[in-house]
């Protein structure tokens, strides 16, 4: 039988492929989609056309007035002192240091409060579920309370009450390694050792060896069925590593201890503008997140759990294996909200005096008179953030998610 012969029923039923159209103008207007991408350019166009015109316009205004334009005043001297910096700082540094002081200090008081707020927060949240009925009214009055509080009381109030401890002579002692005072918090930390740098990264070789631990015994009993004692094993890695570490450079124990000078403690502390910031954005955000952690654990549904204790899982692999990884599902996108709130709520330290990019962009502006350019600034480092912040939770978000077929 010839090829010819095999392959004409096999061709029969087939339809050939229309002919394609000769290409024309018209035939490209008629083309939805050609159409919308056409009227979005043209949006664009005309958008990015009113933008050039307005900033065009402004400086001409400005010019006339004789003020000066553009981001060169960063690099002049910006003459001003700053109460907390984490990096070093004096006022003959620029303009462009002072604004790096500022984030720094906005991002640490945010990610402090970010770690309380999450844990406090999943405590609270936990505890309104609790079958225990004082503990559940406990932390249902805590809900209410702060978040239907406005936030800058709540930061005002923790400032006022800072602020109206004793004076450092009669700082409140902490142990002999701390003084809480109206200045704020004094506390003993350990003094410069290159030693300290050995057992920093002990710590992280541990944390990443138990994780491997954890996704090797998940994967084992998920494999086999056997159980292996996960919790402690990696518990003392994470303690024990880091422990013989320090021994083994030779454990250094001094503490730079915080000394009373004047009028205030000399060494490490916590200014009280940082403490009522940090208990404001802190508390405020935990009541979001216990409400959003405790719908995330009654999405689950009552038949998973029997199920799951129907075919012998304990207690702790319950919660483990079929609750959290579907609540976390439903917990993470308004938990990410949350936290690009928190971060563009800090901007609120303006009212107590704490150094953050709001407060030391005001100070530039009226130094300087550079008013479009620090907003500009300032609107770029929190747009910058909190889209950083987005990104990170969407692609833990799509990790944990599941996935379809």
């Amino acid at each position: 039988m010839s090829e010819a012969s095999i392959s004409a029923p096999a061709l029969r039923g087939r339809r050939p492929p229309p002919p394609r159209p000769p290409f024309s103008l018209d035939g490209l207007w008629h083309n939805a989609g050609v159409r919308g991408l056409l009227y979005q350019a043209i949006i664009l166009i005309a958008l990015f056309g009113l933008l050039i015109w307005m900033v065009g316009n402004a400086q001409h205004a400005l010019a006339k007035r004789g003020i000066s334009t553009g981001f060169a005043f960063l690099w002049r001297e910006a003459g001003f002192p700053i109460s907390q910096t984490l990096i070093p700082y004096t006022t003959s540094d620029s303009f462009l240091r002072a604004f790096g002081v500022a984030i720094l200090n906005t991002l640490s008081v945010s990610i402090t409060a970010v770690i309380c707020a999450t844990l406090l927060g999943t405590l609270i949240g936990i505890g309104r579920l609790s079958s225990n009925w004082l503990v559940a009214r406990l932390a249902s009055v805590y809900v209410e309370l702060f978040r239907n509080t406005p936030q800058l009381i709540q930061i005002s109030f923790w400032y006022l009450l800072v602020t109206r401890l004793p004076p450092p002579r009669q700082a409140w002692g902490l142990g002999g390694y701390g003084f809480l005072s109206n200045r704020g918090l004094a506390v003993a930390v350990p003094a410069p050792d290159p030693a300290w740098a050995w057992v920093v990264l002990a710590l992280a070789a541990s944390v990443l060896a138990a994780s491997l631990l954890v996704a090797f015994a998940a994967a084992r009993r998920h494999r086999s069925g056997t159980r292996l004692p996960v919790a402690p094993m990696a518990l003392a890695i994470v303690i024990g590593a880091p422990a013989f570490t320090w021994f083994a450079v030779g454990a250094p124990r001094e503490l730079t201890m915080p000394v009373l000078e004047g009028f205030n403690f000399r060494g490490a502390s916590l200014p009280p503008e940082f403490i009522a910031l940090l208990l404001g954005l802190s508390l405020y955000i935990a009541a979001f997140i216990a409400e959003i952690v405790r719908s995330g654990v009654q999405s689950i549904g009552r038949g998973q759990i029997e199920a799951a204790r129907s075919i012998g899982l304990r207690r702790g692999d319950i919660h483990r294996y079929v609750i959290l990884p579907q609540a976390l599902r439903v917990i993470v996108p308004p938990a990410a909200s949350q936290y690009v709130s928190l971060f563009k709520n800090s901007s609120l330290g303006v009212a107590i005096g704490y150094p953050e990019i709001f407060n030391i962009s005001n100070t530039v502006t009226t130094v300087s008179g550079h008013a479009i350019e620090c907003v500009v600034i300032m609107a770029s480092v929190y747009l910058l953030i909190s889209l950083f912040i987005a990104a990170l939770m969407n692609l833990y978000n799509r990790a944990i998610q599941i996935k379809e077929r």
